[in-house]
């Protein structure tokens, strides 16, 4: 495949509008993330309904060893609880790959090359899940190629915009609605699928749909920025490396060390959504609407449709808020949404009561709508809060290595999703809401806490924390 392309399309393009390179990366990273999330959408129901039922030790390659490995460290395991570790594990190391998969394409593979031998390892996963004794080497498959594609497909946003380009914001943010289009399409196609005629064929669904995103990329590599680009920047940035941090540099680095730790207990909190939350609605929640009962994988994709339309008013009330000069800092946005995330959980609590009293009641569809707003709004204040801060506070040479750092913490988070999740047949459901909740909570009381600590360090990089 050729890798040379026309003038930079930031360079031929009007300035009010963006470059097609940016609608062809959108378009790629909306059927990753339809085949991401319609796989994520069944995992938790495959593995507790059909997968780990009976004995499949016999059935599942290396299920054996993986159970005997997790038992040794938490005791005997139900079926439930050893879903919920698995899929902690998985959705916590599609975050850790990243990291490592940029470094690769960094210095060696290149960006393009990267993305396509991520989404052909990822829609090979797919494919292997349609096979009940392939399992767990197509999650290997789907960690691993998530490694490559995810670091290097949202770099390339950045690549179609020259150095201080008005519309790099604005374009992640379109890049971002891709995302959450693919997550709200994948669980009414591929889920529906999963559910009413079987798993292999919502899996089929998402591996046709990673397929489509490489069909995209592919055609559309002529309109895409050079690989060179990114690699002369980072050769740039290393000859300057001799010089030594300064000690703003290295408080700037503290300071996102002590939010990343907080971050983990957020997405150990948040992710609920594809574990706990994914059984509670399948359970416990009354899903008829009018006579119709919903599916339950379409729950999930509450969460990715509310981004979408939250998205343009949140961003309009933080401009109001803007103004009238009351626009929070980013440490206290993302303290904010911590508390948003506990309070959703507040939520179900009357729902879990009358469940916890009585186990063929039915909560209502409505509270769990409400909980999803509300954790919604609070992801958009913490999560693309967060990746700002980021790109503001780290020093040039060390972007994508602090970055990964970021990825690494949602590893960690994802990782005490499934802990957590092991102790939903241990608890009340009540009582489960609540410690979410309680966590939740504390982590955003430790981001205000530390917020004075913090802000000279901050200040630096993010001149609105210097009105906090």
């Amino acid at each position: 495949m050729s890798e040379t392309t026309a003038t930079p399309p930031a360079a031929a393009v009007p300035s009010d509008k963006h470059p097609f390179g940016l609608y062809v990366l959108f378009s790629t990273e909306m059927w990753e993330r339809f085949s991401y999330y319609g796989m994520r959408g069944l995992l938790m129901y495959y593995m507790t309904k059909e997968l780990f039922l009976g004995d499949p030790s016999t059935t599942v390659f290396g299920y054996a060893t993986l159970k005997s490995v997790l038992e040794s460290f938490f005791g005997e395991m139900s079926v439930q609880a050893l879903s919920s570790q698995l899929y902690g594990l998985y959705t916590g190391f599609v975050y850790l790959t990243p990291f490592f998969g940029g470094i690769i394409a960094d210095r060696w593979l290149g960006q393009r090359k990267a993305v396509i031998v991520g989404g052909l390892l990822m829609a090979c996963g797919e494919f292997m899940l349609m096979q009940q004794s392939l399992f767990l080497p197509a999650l290997f498959l789907l960690i691993l190629g998530n490694g490559f594609f995810k670091p290097n497909i949202s770099t390339q946003v950045g690549n179609l915009y020259p150095a201080g380009d008005h519309r790099r914001d604005r374009a992640f943010s379109i890049f971002y609605v891709g995302i959450n289009v693919g997550a709200t399409l994948s669980p009414l196609i591929a889920g529906t699928l999963g559910e009413k005629y079987g798993f292999k064929w919502g899996f089929c669904a998402a591996g046709v749909g990673m397929l489509l995103g490489l069909a995209f990329y592919l055609w559309g590599q002529r309109h895409l920025a050079p690989d060179n680009v990114m690699k002369q920047a980072a050769k740039n940035e290393t000859e300057k490396a001799v010089e030594p941090l300064t000690t703003s540099d290295w408080n700037k680095i503290g300071a996102l060390v002590v939010l990343c730790t907080l971050n983990i207990v957020f997405w150990g909190v948040y992710e609920q959504q594809g574990n706990t939350l994914a059984l509670w609605v399948d359970s416990n929640c009354n899903r008829f609407i009018f006579g119709w009962e919903m599916p339950a994988t379409w729950y999930q994709s509450f969460n990715a449709a509310m981004i979408v339309g939250f998205t343009p008013i949140v961003l309009a009330f933080w401009k109001w808020q803007e103004h009238r000069k009351s626009e929070p800092s980013s440490v206290a946005k993302m303290g904010i949404g911590c508390f948003l995330l506990g309070l959703s959980f507040l939520v179900l609590l009357p729902g879990a009561a009358a469940v916890d009293a009585d186990p063929t009641a039915k909560a209502s569809l409505l509270s769990l709508t409400l909980c999803t707003a509300i954790l919604t709004v609070g992801e958009l204040y913490l999560s693309p809060v967060g990746l700002s801060l980021v790109t503001k506070l780290a020093p040039a040479r060390m972007v994508s290595m602090l970055m990964g750092m970021w990825f690494i913490s949602s590893f960690f988070g994802n990782y005490f999703s499934g802990f957590m999740g092991s102790f939903w047949e241990k608890m009340s459901h009540k009582s489960f809401f609540m410690m979410l909740a309680g966590l939740a909570c504390f982590a955003g009381l430790a981001m205000f806490a530390l917020l004075k600590p913090l802000k000279k360090a901050i200040s630096h990089g993010d001149a609105v924390e210097v009105d906090v």
